[in-house]
Formats: C-alpha cells, sequence, structure tokens
C-alpha cells in the first residue's frame, strides 16, 4: 500500500540546554565539523545541518522548526532553508513539560500528512534514514515507523523491542539494567497518530498537575497499547550522538572534526 500523503517534518527545538550551559548560541547550532562549500571555502558546520540534510535526501523539503522565545538564532542562521533546499517554517510553542509538546505545536499545520521527526541535536551515521522509514511505511501502513539503533547507553535512551516481523512489542524509557540492545532516533508517522498523540496531550494537561516532563517515547508506548501499528526498522549499525551533555559534545566534535564534508 502506498501512502500519497506530502510529508513534511517537525523538529522540535525548544530545549535550554540546561546540561551546557552557558553557550553562545542555541545548541542546535553549535559547530560540529566542517565543510567545503562549492566555492571550496572551508566553513564551520553548526549540528542541525546533519538532520536538515538527512531530510531533504529523502526528498522531504517542508519542515516545521518549533522554538520557545529566546531562540531565534535558529531562524536567523536557517532562514527560510533556501540553500539547503528546504522550504523551513517556524512555531513558538509556550508549553514547557517534553517535547511531545513542542511537536505538538504543529498539529494543525500537518495534520492531513505524514510527520519525519528527527532531534536538531542527535547526530545519526545512516544512509538515507527517513527514507528507509518512508518505503517501510508505504509497504506495511504503519501508524508509526522507528528508525533503530545500537544503544550504548540505555539508561538515556528509550530502549525498543521488535517481533521478526519488525512490529514493536515493548518500549522501555531510560530505565538502567535493561537488556534491550536497541533505541529510537527518528521517526515517520501517519495522521491517525498525530491525532492520537494531539487527543493524549490535551488529556494528559487537563488531569492531575503536570509533575514531571513528558517524553516522546511515552506517548509512542501509549499508542502501541491502545493498538496502533508501530513498527521499528534498523537504519544504522552505529549509535548516534545526542550532544546534551558536555562530554557526548566532546565525543561529537571529535569525531566530525575529521570529516569535511561538500
Amino acid at each position: 500500500m502506498t501512502d500519497q500523503r506530502r510529508v513534511v517534518a517537525v523538529i522540535p527545538a525548544a530545549g535550554s540546554a540546561a546540561r551546557l550551559s552557558p553557550l553562545p548560541c542555541s545548541k542546535e547550532l553549535y559547530p560540529v565539523g566542517l565543510q567545503t562549500d562549492k566555492g571550496g571555502v572551508r566553513r564551520p558546520k553548526v549540528v542541525a545541518q546533519y538532520l536538515l540534510e538527512s531530510l531533504r535526501q529523502a526528498g522531504i523539503e517542508k519542515a516545521f522548526i518549533s522554538l520557545r522565545k529566546g531562540k531565534a538564532d535558529i531562524l536567523e542562521y536557517f532562514g527560510d532553508g533556501s540553500h539547503l533546499g528546504l522550504d523551513l517554517a517556524y512555531l513558538v510553542t509556550q508549553i514547557p513539560h517534553g517535547a511531545p509538546y513542542t511537536i505538538d505545536r504543529a498539529y494543525e499545520f500537518v495534520k492531513h500528512d505524514l510527520v519525519a521527526l528527527g532531534f536538531p541535536d542527535i547526530l545519526i551515521d545512516a544512509e538515507d534514514a527517513f527514507g528507509a522509514l518512508l518505503q517501510h511505511q508505504s509497504q506495511t501502513n504503519a501508524d508509526v515507523v522507528l528508525g533503530l539503533f545500537p544503544a550504548d547507553r540505555p539508561d538515556k535512551c528509550d530502549m525498543v523491542e521488535v517481533d521478526v516481523a519488525g512490529a514493536v512489542t515493548q518500549i522501555v524509557i531510560k530505565q538502567a539494567g535493561c537488556s534491550l540492545s536497541e533505541t529510537w532516533g527518528i521517526a515517520i508517522w501517519t495522521p491517525r497518530f498525530t491525532e492520537y498523540m494531539h487527543n493524549y496531550l490535551a488529556a494528559h494537561l487537563a488531569g492531575a498537575a503536570v509533575t514531571k516532563e513528558l517524553f516522546v517515547g511515552d506517548v509512542f508506548r501509549a499508542a502501541l497499547g491502545d493498538g496502533l501499528r508501530v513498527k521499528g526498522v534498523r537504519v544504522s549499525d552505529s549509535p548516534y550522538i545526542d550532544i546534551g551533555t558536555p562530554d557526548d559534545l566532546a565525543r561529537a566534535i571529535e569525531r566530525y572534526m575529521r570529516i569535511d564534508r561538500v
């Protein structure tokens, strides 16, 4: 079955980067690596550009970047995205309870589309990862397809278990000692999940006082329990790097500064 709906990316970039504070810019704009432009000039490459290029490689041309107040430097840096072959738009979120709310800020703009999710502070080593997810969604008509990576730090990841058919059977969120070996880092989903998440978050806010941050994995796990079809596809044999801590930022710089990309 082929889904002919438009594919739009939603990129949550509303985090405060408290573990890296102080920074001279939004962490999504921290230089990690070098690139050589078409004129042969070497320039720094910021971390979020890797995600944007990965989306464009899969043929995804439109993206909403969801920000909070105080992060206008991202807009100033990437502008309309035309220099990367993308059409970028920006939204401002004011709900501070986690990435799902930042993503849901785009609900009215993407509720009829296939949505691609990537994190602008995560570096992945994968060839056309989003393309693989789109192909799998088209073949299976799954509500959600997760891009899977080997996990080197289970206590900091959403660990994912899949069966022999690739169906997700369990999601374990940031639990030390977890015996599972894979985590997710990117995703594709259909309007059915977009609607599910929107309603789930509305109910969450309307219920008891919000006392902890909600993770995207919490919503995936709830959707799985409510019967939505969630699949997982291995897209890389290397763990991703989340630059959210000084140690991981140092790892990313060490790895990517040796790579000069055009």
